[in-house]
């Protein structure tokens, strides 16, 4: 009889992984993140360990592009949500099964090319001297004025990071079984309500998985910012490559990943509180409770206070 290896056995190649290749880099940072930068030829120090470089994070300007990331952390995830919902159910439901493999593609399409030509590819068509502007000039608007600015670093990280919100929730959609809307239609459901209380509410992992998907690498992005944003456009991304890159200050790029780790995981968490309280009353009113007595009908009540 031959024996089974135990479970942490197998698991053991994707935990030394991890552990590696995730762990020790981030415990590394946070290292990093308690020294400071001895000279102008050194990058970093640990002997004398202090908070000075968190301090230093939360100074006024760090402060403003922590503002700045957030706001287009959260619009760019928001956006990805509303465009990709539909287009993923579309996809999933309303688009023929022979060519759902096809259009799952052509959502791939952009990953085909790397992701700073894809960038790059944007500030040609965003440039005031780009075809797009020259064909708006062409027609009497005036010149494209928003490379560099914030709206242009929102506009690319919407374009790339959609399909990451697409296909997790085509797959969601994809699991959500016809017969259950099809019984929901024939219980007398619309069509709105049978997407919200059937379709959308059993689609709710694809929903996390997209949104964390496109959240989570958005935030920490630096090539869109540094490509589309310029000057107006600056996001923490950029500040921790440029200590790291240009300054040669280890320990404030440390300390400033950190301070966007614990930020990120923060929102994930305020957010997910949100949402649950919001849906709160809504999953209260649709509990069902087994074995809970049903009431009496009103007629039954009614004629046994006529017996007495």
């Amino acid at each position: 009889m031959r024996r089974r290896l135990p479970g942490f056995l197998l698991a053991a190649p994707a935990w030394a992984w991890l552990v590696i290749f995730f762990v020790a880099p981030v415990a590394l940072v946070v290292w990093f993140s308690f020294g400071y930068k001895p000279s102008i030829f050194a990058t970093q120090a640990t002997d004398k360990l202090s908070f000075d470089r968190y301090a230093e994070v939360f100074s006024p300007t760090f402060f403003a592009t922590f503002q700045n990331t957030l706001w287009v952390g959260v619009a760019g995830t928001v956006l990805c949500f509303l465009i990709g919902l539909p287009v993923a159910y579309w996809m999933a439901v309303k688009a023929p099964p022979s060519r759902r493999g096809l259009l799952v593609a052509l959502v791939m399409v952009p990953f085909w090319t790397n992701f700073l030509v894809r960038t790059i590819g944007w500030q040609v068509i965003l440039s005031p001297e780009g075809w797009l502007s020259t064909a708006l000039q062409t027609v009497g608007f005036e010149p494209l004025a928003i490379l560099n600015t914030r709206g242009a670093v929102l506009l690319g990280v919407v374009y790339n990071y959609l399909p990451l919100m697409i296909l997790p929730l085509f797959v969601a959609f994809d699991r959500v079984n016809g017969p259950l809307r099809e019984a929901s239609k024939d219980l007398g459901a619309g069509k709105w309500t049978t997407f919200f209380r059937i379709t959308l509410p059993l689609a709710q992992p694809g929903i996390i998985a997209g949104v964390l998907l496109v959240y989570i690498p958005l935030m920490g992005d630096y090539i869109t910012a540094t490509v589309l944003g310029g000057a107006k456009g600056n996001m923490v991304g950029q500040l921790v490559a440029s200590q790291f890159q240009t300054a040669q200050n280890w320990a404030l790029g440390s300390a400033m990943a950190v301070v966007l780790i614990f930020v990120i995981l923060a929102t994930v968490a305020i957010g997910a509180a949100i949402v649950w309280l919001v849906t709160l009353p809504i999953r209260a009113s649709h509990r069902l409770v087994i074995g809970a007595p049903a009431a009496a009908p009103a007629s039954v009540s009614i004629r046994e206070e006529v017996a007495a």
